[in-house]
C-alpha cells in the first residue's frame, strides 16, 4: 500500500516540497539509499543512527497523516 501511495505522490507537482506527503516520499528514498549503503558498510554507526532518526521521523509523519487526512497506511 505504501508503494502505491508513494507512486501517487511522486506523480503530483513538485511545487509542494514542504507538504507532509512529499516529506514521506523523500524520507522513503533516503531510507532506501541508506539501507543499501549499510549493506556494504556494516560498521558505519553514524549512518545507522541517521537511518533510525529518519525512520522515526517518517513514522511520526505517517501517524500524522493517518489522523489528519484519514489515510489508511499499513506498514
Amino acid at each position: 500500500l505504501i508503494k502505491k501511495y508513494i507512486h501517487f505522490i511522486s506523480r503530483k507537482k513538485k511545487k509542494s516540497k514542504g507538504s507532509v506527503e512529499f516529506q514521506v516520499v523523500s524520507f522513503t528514498n533516503k531510507i532506501r539509499r541508506l539501507t543499501s549503503h549499510l549493506e556494504l558498510h556494516r560498521k558505519d554507526y553514524l549512518s545507522q543512527r541517521g537511518l533510525r532518526k529518519i525512520l522515526g521521523k517518517r513514522q511520526r509523519l505517517l501517524a500524522y497523516l493517518s489522523k489528519k487526512k484519514e489515510y489508511v497506511i499499513k506498514n
